[in-house]
């Protein structure tokens, strides 16, 4: 089902680089919804489509904030 720009959500997408190479994308808001591709173009299509099917199958009214990443050296 498409969403006109009023029912647009946004989300943060947590990208990371695994050992083989590939891009590792997962959203914290929404449990389980990652997805991966061999470049940044290709996991930003992935993402979106996760995104969608994420939504369609689970209710994130009560689902956790993200409040942001933090690095820290120890």
């Amino acid at each position: 089902m498409a969403r006109s720009k009023s029912q647009l959500r946004e989300f943060n997408v947590v990208i990371e680089r695994d050992g083989d190479g590939w891009y590792v994308g997962s959203v914290p808001e929404l449990a389980g919804c990652h997805t991966q591709a061999k470049s940044l173009d290709a996991l930003m299509l992935r993402i979106r489509e996760v995104i969608s099917l994420c939504l369609e199958v689970q209710d994130v009214k009560g689902s956790p904030q993200f409040i942001g990443v933090q690095r820290i050296a120890v």
